[in-house]
Order: structure tokens, then sequence, then C-alpha cells
């Protein structure tokens, strides 16, 4: 596959994501192609270690390819979307449980699909250029990956800050918030990369100082308003709060889908009760999988990736707009031809 690179150096397993070109934007048939490295290595005695990354200084993986997606579903084909978001997820939680230590290098831009595939990995490595979000609300989804797992154990309300917000953390951040664990330089990363092919040893990883957060400095201000019960209340607090966070929050909530940020809070805070990472991923896809057929990421494709006029057109005025009863049926269960898995619903 030219869009993806999967061999063996070593005792490495390699997964490079090949299509800087597209930001290396995930298709469904990359998504299969690591699931099936993922595993062929596990019981693979030559493969000690699974390191993980991409070709191209601007961009880890910038998401899905979310324009084939929004192709197919306005030819009125919504099962091509559904089977890429179960297979994908599926890819996703199989990172999380993988035998083998996984290693993934995160540069540039580490959003959406990029998250579920980074994120997920036992060593999570940014750089200087690292640029870690996740942005689904501005284009008529929820943070899915796996993402609402994520962002529920971030400290305080800064899963529902980044959740709502879509706002980008730069490297120091990424690892406060729990989506990354070290820093390394990136001029380093040639030097690392040989070590782990050479000795399946995630301890080769050097442990550098991280750098300091932008976001916890600015979350001291912001935690009790995210803490509010639900977006329209959040919106309004922001207002009462003097700092550029502040305003910047409240401008990317008046942007937003607002179903998409009603759903956002109600599945990250039930997120902080799971145990399982399959679950929160079996609620995100609740949504995902009635996303193109009921919900609006059609317009918010169209709006920020086909016609780029950045105007969406959402069905509704505002955050306090949305019934309840919307977001309930967007995370109701789905039938079992549509499950996961099968102990999940």
């Amino acid at each position: 596959m030219t869009d993806l690179a999967v061999r063996i150096e070593g005792v490495a397993g390699r997964i490079t994501f090949a299509r800087p070109q597209a930001l290396n934007a995930l298709t469904h048939a990359m998504s299969l192609a690591i699931e099936a490295a993922l595993d062929a290595w596990q019981d693979d005695p030559a493969v000690r270690v699974v390191l993980i990354d991409a070709e191209g200084p601007r961009a880890f993986c910038a998401g899905g390819d979310i324009a084939a997606l929004y192709h197919a579903g306005r030819a009125g084909d919504f099962y091509a979307a559904r089977r890429f978001w179960r297979d994908e997820y599926r890819m996703n939680a199989k990172i999380a449980a993988s035998r083998k230590p996984i290693v993934a290098l995160m540069q540039g831009f580490v959003m959406g699909g990029g998250v579920g595939v980074g994120g997920h990995a036992h060593h999570r490595i940014v750089g200087e250029t690292s640029q870690v979000a996740m942005p689904e609300c501005g284009i008529g989804l929820v943070p899915d990956v796996g993402g609402s797992w994520l962002l529920a154990r971030a400290p305080g309300r800064a899963g529902e800050y980044l959740g709502l917000t879509g706002e980008r953390m730069g490297p120091g951040d990424a690892i406060w918030s729990g989506f990354a664990d070290r820093f390394v330089p990136e001029a380093d990363w040639p030097a690392l990369t040989r070590a782990l092919v050479a000795t399946g040893d995630p301890a080769a990883i050097p442990d550098h100082p991280a750098p300091a957060s932008r976001l916890a400095a600015a979350m001291v201000a912001l935690d009790g308003a995210f803490a509010a019960p639900t977006v329209a209340e959040i919106a309004a607090a922001l207002g009462a709060i003097d700092t550029p966070e502040a305003a910047a929050a409240r401008v990317a909530i008046g942007r937003n889908a607002p179903l998409s940020m009603a759903a956002t809070l109600a599945i990250v805070r039930a997120a902080r009760e799971d145990r399982d990472l399959r679950a929160a991923i079996a609620r995100e896809f609740r949504f995902t999988a009635r996303a193109i057929e009921r919900g609006e990421f059609l317009e918010g494709v169209r709006a920020q990736v086909i016609d780029k006029d950045r105007t969406p057109r959402w069905r509704h005025a505002g955050p306090g707009a949305v019934d309840p009863a919307e977001v309930a049926a967007m995370l109701a269960p789905l039938g079992p031809e549509w499950r996961i898995w099968e102990d999940i619903a």
C-alpha cells in the first residue's frame, strides 16, 4: 500500500503514514492495514516493539479522510462511514490493548483519527511542532476514536474545554492533559528510531523535561465555567471571565455545531465512569453512526473541507436551542447489526 508503509526492521514492527501531501489523513484501507499488522505481530517473537511514525514535517495524521465519507454520504451511502468508523474504532482499541509495546512519534498535526492511532499507544512522543486536537464539533461530529476516554481523564474540566472548543495543544499541553507522555526534540527522533529498531526496548526513549503548558495555566480561570451543567451555561459563565482564553472559547462555542457540543458534554462526562476504553468508543459510535443520516456531518464537512466557506448552517440557533431529547436519540444504543463489541451496546 502506497499510503502506509508496513514492515519489520530489526526487532521492530514499523508502521509509517506515507501520504504527507494529504497530511497523512487516515483512509479505511489504511485503518484495516494497521489492524492487520497489529494482529500479525502480537504473537511474532521477531517483533519486540511496534513503532508508528509518519512521513513529512506537517502532520503525523491530521484525521480521517472525511472528504471521502462526505462524497459517499452525498450519494446516499450512509453505510460507508459506518463501516469505516466501526473498523477504525476496533483498530484504536487494539492499539490500546496490544501486548507488544507501541511507540508513536507524533509531529505536526495530530488530530481526530491521528489521536486514535497515536493517543492510545503505550509510549506517546511529541516534539516541537506537535499540535494535538479533537476538533470534531466543528464538523458536526463528537470526539471519537476513543477521544472521549482521553478527554475524560484530563485534569479538572480540561476535557470539556478541549472537546467543546477543539483547541489545539502544543507539546507541553498534550503531556499535561494526558494525550502524550514524553517530549523528545525532533532532531533526536532518527537516533531514537535506530535504537528501537536495534533493541526493541522503550527504555531507549530519552527523558527530556516537558515544555510548559499554556493550557494548565489557562484552566485555572476556566475550570469552573466548564463544570457548568450545559453548554449554554458554560458559554454564559465564560462571559464573566476576563481572559483571552475565555473569549476565544466563547467564540469557538458560538461557531461549533450545537448538537455536537451537547452530545460531547454528555459523552465526556459519561466516560469518566467507564472502566474500559471500549465502552467509551461504543458510546461515541452511537453518535457517529447516525451523524450522516440524522446529524450534521455533511453540512460541517461541506463548510470546512468542500466549499471552505467556513459558514456551516447548523440546525440550531445556539447551544440553548438543543432539545435534550435530540441528544438522547443520537446516543441511544444501536441495533445488534452495528455493535462493535457484542458485550457492549
